[in-house]
């Protein structure tokens, strides 16, 4: 007699296999040390085109500026004329120069340079954040595209089955129990589905928050091959000092100690060098003139301790940074190799198992050894596990990104320089 539940395995065949982990390689063999080119070309326009990297790029070049403004002369030359027209005729030209006696345009330059080198790594900053936000949307679009397409592979077994137990129970070949929960594991698949759609819809938005005009038939996939952590990830001490964001709070204390410096230099008076000649009663005159500044009323040293104080707590802030960035390395590299084990022993068991229970469950259903809604349950618990599967391959990707933002080595994955 003709199995009536036939018609349900040339579709069962393509559900077994998920696209991405067909094209997985060993564990081991993975060696992807650089992100494929197309994604590096994408990324990189991305970046470069995106509002906020701009606006960090207009900050560092008013830092510039500012820096250049800072170097420039502190006091400019005074000219005065004076006329008289009494008993005595009198007329004088005069000209005055006050002298960065102190040096405290130096050090207002060296305040200055310290403040862009700030700006500086902060620019940097923003080109990585906005360069992993853009990766980690990828590899939430990605895993929405896979899980969507199991879902609506889901979706046709459960309306096939759904159909086929119609005409079953039509023909009395079925009881009202099983034609209900075929109906039921329709419904439920159609749920599922539309889930499905709003969750790619949802990682769709997360690219486009970042690139809206580009469609999503061009956004590029992210590789097959998973990386390695490189040698430099035993050294995270190395890596964190590199950290845009330490590299930002050294460089605030280095700008404070210039601050401190500046603070002292300006308690320094600043002498006025003045020349003046003319004519008085018919008679020539020179006169020369300097004046100081007597800081009797107000020393400026309370300027100085409050500079000293900025300084100590622009230290205790560079130590917190330090230690968390510390820690938040050294965590994302333990999670990243946890998901990455993880990952490995789905590629050499997972897989394998899923495909031999798969064809088992098959040979029992041909044979009749299988009811049709065992069956279904026991696929239902396969397909759960490829969807678990798609989402911790996401859940992978994800790590390895935070570990390239942690250690500052973002750039370095998408070719440009070489892991340190």
């Amino acid at each position: 007699m003709r199995n009536p539940h036939r018609g349900l395995l040339p579709l069962l065949g393509g559900l077994i296999l998920i696209p991405w982990a067909a094209q997985a390689a060993d564990p081991d063999a993975i060696g992807a040390r650089r992100a494929d080119p197309e994604l590096i070309r994408f990324v990189q326009t991305v970046v470069e085109t995106n509002p906020r990297v701009q606006a960090a790029r207009a900050a560092l070049d008013a830092s510039g500026s500012f820096r250049d403004a800072a170097s420039r002369p502190l006091y400019k030359p005074e000219l005065s004329l004076d006329a008289e027209n009494t008993d005595v005729e009198t007329r004088s030209i005069g000209i005055s120069q006050t002298l960065d006696w102190g040096g405290k345009r130096k050090a207002r330059t060296a305040v200055a340079e310290s403040d862009r080198l700030v700006v500086e790594a902060e620019y940097l900053a923003a080109r990585w954040a906005v360069t992993v936000e853009l990766l980690d949307g990828l590899a939430q679009h990605q895993t929405g595209l896979e899980r969507d397409a199991l879902a609506e592979s889901r979706r046709q077994l459960m309306q096939d089955f759904a159909d086929l137990a119609q005409r079953r129970f039509d023909a009395g070949d079925l009881n009202q129990v099983e034609f209900s929960l075929a109906k039921l594991a329709a419904t439920d698949a159609r749920i599922q589905k539309a889930t499905a759609g709003a969750g790619l819809a949802e990682a769709r938005q997360a690219v486009r928050n970042l690139t809206p005009r580009s469609p999503a038939t061009e956004w590029p996939a992210l590789p097959a091959a998973l990386p390695k952590l490189p040698q430099s990830a035993s050294d995270p001490q190395t890596l964190v000092l590199a950290l845009p964001e330490v590299l930002a709070v050294r460089r605030q204390v280095e700008s404070a100690d210039a601050v401190v410096e500046l603070r002292r230099r300006e308690r320094r008076p600043d002498p006025t060098i003045s020349l003046a000649g003319g004519r008085e009663d018919g008679e020539n005159l020179v006169g020369v003139n300097v004046t100081v500044p007597l800081f009797i009323r107000n020393s400026f040293s309370h300027e100085v301790s409050a500079a000293m104080a900025e300084r100590s707590q622009a230290q205790q802030i560079a130590d917190d940074v330090m230690q968390r960035a510390y820690a938040r390395l050294v965590s994302a590299a333990e999670r990243y190799e946890l998901s990455r084990g993880a990952w490995g022993d789905w590629q050499l068991t997972g897989e394998t198992s899923l495909a031999s229970q798969t064809e088992q469950l098959q040979k029992l259903w041909e044979a009749g050894e299988l009811s049709t809604t065992d069956y279904l349950v026991q696929l239902r618990q396969t397909l759960d596990v490829q969807e678990s599967a798609l989402d911790l391959r996401e859940a992978l990707w994800r790590a390895w990104f935070e570990w390239l933002w942690a250690s500052g080595q973002v750039d370095v994955w998408l070719g440009q320089g070489a892991y340190q």
